[in-house]
């Protein structure tokens, strides 16, 4: 995928159907948006570990 965050957007775009309505484009462009931010979380190292998530959410 491209370097940067308007390159993503527009192949995020292309990839849809054309007659994809403003909804189906916000939705996947704000996964795109969420994804983006959970793999900069992992590069810096803010993670925790499954039984961490299980303890937290009290499972």
């Amino acid at each position: 995928m491209a370097a940067n965050a308007k390159q993503q957007a527009m192949e995020v775009i292309e990839r849809l159907p054309q007659d994809a309505s403003i909804e189906e484009v916000m939705e996947n462009l704000y996964f795109l948006t969420k994804v983006r931010r959970g793999l900069a979380q992992i590069e810096a190292g803010q993670v925790v570990s499954h039984e961490e998530a299980r303890s937290r959410l009290g499972r």
